[in-house]
């Protein structure tokens, strides 16, 4: 079986460098890195991908969902492994300090405590980070008391034999060592398998070659249906995946005939058939530009999708992925009015290495007269940015000094009863869902959530910002020049549209700073995030588009 899915890429112009395929992109790579680094979102990946195997995988828009999970697995793996080594070292202490090693277990649990209070959240309220403190704290202080007292007793002046206190230090020591080797070894993923040079070669990739049958069936339902045009969706949750959404652009217009032309019939394909070369033509740099160009327009791709609910199918395998099955959903969506089937033209541009992907849906219906647009653009934000940071932490700790690798493992030794603790826990909690939840024959679901909008920053940079607005534009004045084409050529009256177009264009195209999850278009939009589950709220946005 294969261990990476490359989808059909989208035709470039003959001078346009070959854009990155999912698996390899930057994206993937540093989802699969916050795998070792955030047990949190381990855990989330796992569940959602794993776990639960009833649901259908979100659309994966520029990065590889199957090799998120293939890393979250593994880097599970080896928590599990190190935990036993602390927890068994912590065991022996017990048995060796005659029991009295046990009150550890107080400041081990009080700083745990306060290190999950603290979070990694900046936005936290200030009432928790003071108690995040003061935990911490006390946690560090009955850590010290406990261990002068191990010193006194060293040296004879304490309540239990001496040698009995010198093998509490040795067993410190061991696990200290296990912590430093716990964490040179997420240090030497990022300098191998997950390095910039090394991470594109999927075949090779160690956590690619999981045994599991299980695994390996998973992976393959993963990339079968997270590139695909047809989206099986959740009903409150439709645009899963695709990031943060501003609110919808919806345009209505009488067909109104142009007495002097004969009219022709006006389909919804008919329409679409003008759009898509317009927007196509975006990838064809200026002729001043020269062959060595870089622009991410060039990589744009666009297609045509399907959603469909995955209420009432009996198996998750059932879904029309086949490609004679989705023809057959795609002729019929694109002139239906819908509900809950939908078509869409799908435009996407993955910038920054396919950390800012934009994806614009389009829509076109025709019906009794009238002519309605649904421009609905969404964002996804760049990953989180310790993630963009393990780099960077890796190579620090590989060339720290032994003096500093040794206090960085020992001054993690108070917490490490507990977080063994916690991450056995976590394990299993995850394996007795699985055994006793019913997941493998439960009916299907649409997803929850996305890994990728879960692994997604909270904001963007100006730069980024600048992109977005950009890329934006120019899709949608290529799509409102496609529909007052289409109405042109059909003989009816272009005037109303252009009137709508510039009503809502008004002074062009202003993107708001994105921040806390929220992504705004337009002088007076309003938005909202799909991040997490929720659903954008209805209304009208602000957009520019020529006329």
């Amino acid at each position: 079986m294969s261990t990476a899915f490359v989808p059909q890429q989208q035709p470039q112009p003959p001078d346009a460098p070959p854009p990155v395929p999912p698996h390899a992109s930057e994206a993937t790579r540093l989802l699969c890195a916050g795998a070792y680094l955030d047990p949190a979102y381990r855990d989330r990946v796992i569940e959602e991908l794993f776990v639960n195997e009833q649901r259908f995988v979100a659309p994966s828009l520029g990065f590889d969902a199957a090799r998120v999970l293939a890393h979250a697995l593994r880097a599970r793996r080896q928590e599990v492994q190190w935990a036993w080594a602390v927890l068994g070292l912590w065991l022996v202490g017990a048995v060796l300090s005659g029991g009295r090693l046990v009150l550890f277990l107080v400041p081990s649990v009080l700083l745990a405590i306060g290190g999950w209070i603290h979070g990694g959240d900046p936005d936290r309220h200030l009432y928790r980070a003071g108690l995040a403190f003061l935990l911490r704290w006390a946690g560090g202080l009955f850590f010290l008391v406990l261990m002068l007292a191990l010193v006194a007793a060293a040296f004879g002046g304490g309540r239990i034999e001496p040698w009995r206190a010198w093998a509490v230090f040795v067993m410190f020591v061991l696990i200290a060592a296990c912590l430093a080797g716990q964490r040179g070894r997420f240090a030497r993923v990022l300098a191998a398998e997950l390095s910039p040079r090394r991470f594109p070669d999927a075949v090779n990739d160690p956590a690619e070659r999981d045994p599991s049958r299980r695994v390996q069936m998973l992976k393959h339902r993963i990339r079968t249906e997270q590139h695909a045009p047809l989206v099986m969706y959740h009903e409150a949750r439709p645009f899963c995946g695709a990031g943060v959404a501003s609110r919808e652009w919806v345009l209505s217009v009488e067909l109104k005939p142009v007495p002097s032309k004969k009219q022709q019939p006006l389909s919804n394909r008919l329409v679409l058939e003008q759009i898509r070369p317009r927007v196509e033509r975006l990838r064809v740099p200026a002729e001043c530009a020269g062959t060595g160009v870089r622009d991410r327009l060039r990589w744009l791709e666009i297609d045509e999708c399907v959603f469909l609910p995955a209420e009432g199918l009996l198996r998750r395998e059932d879904a029309p992925y086949h490609p004679q099955a989705f023809e057959e959903h795609r002729a019929r969506a694109v002139e239906e009015g819908a509900e809950k089937r939908r078509h869409f033209l799908r435009i996407r541009v993955g910038g920054w290495e396919e950390e800012l992907v934009v994806t614009v849906f389009v829509r076109i219906h025709t019906q009794g007269g009238m002519l309605m647009l649904e421009i609905a653009p969404h964002v996804l934000l760049p990953v989180r940015p310790d993630f963009k940071d393990a780099d960077r932490a890796a190579h620090r700790f590989r060339h720290n000094s032994s003096l500093g690798k040794a206090v960085w493992a020992m001054s993690r030794v108070p917490g490490s009863l507990a977080g063994s603790l916690a991450a056995l826990s976590r394990s299993g909690v995850h394996r007795w869902g699985r055994l006793t939840g019913g997941y493998a024959g439960a009916l299907p679901d649409g997803p929850a959530l996305s890994v990728r909008e879960l692994g997604s920053g909270s904001g963007t940079s100006q730069f980024q910002e600048m992109d977005v607005a950009r890329y934006l534009k120019s899709i949608q004045e290529r799509v409102a020049h496609g529909v007052r084409a289409a109405l042109a050529e059909a003989g009816y009256q272009t005037g109303e549209f252009i009137q709508q177009v510039y009503n809502i264009s008004n002074g062009g195209v202003h993107i708001g700073r994105v921040q806390g999850s929220t992504f705004a278009v337009g002088d007076h939009s309003a938005a909202s995030s799909t991040t997490g589950g929720g659903t954008p709220r209805k209304g009208s946005g602000s957009d520019d588009h020529g006329g």
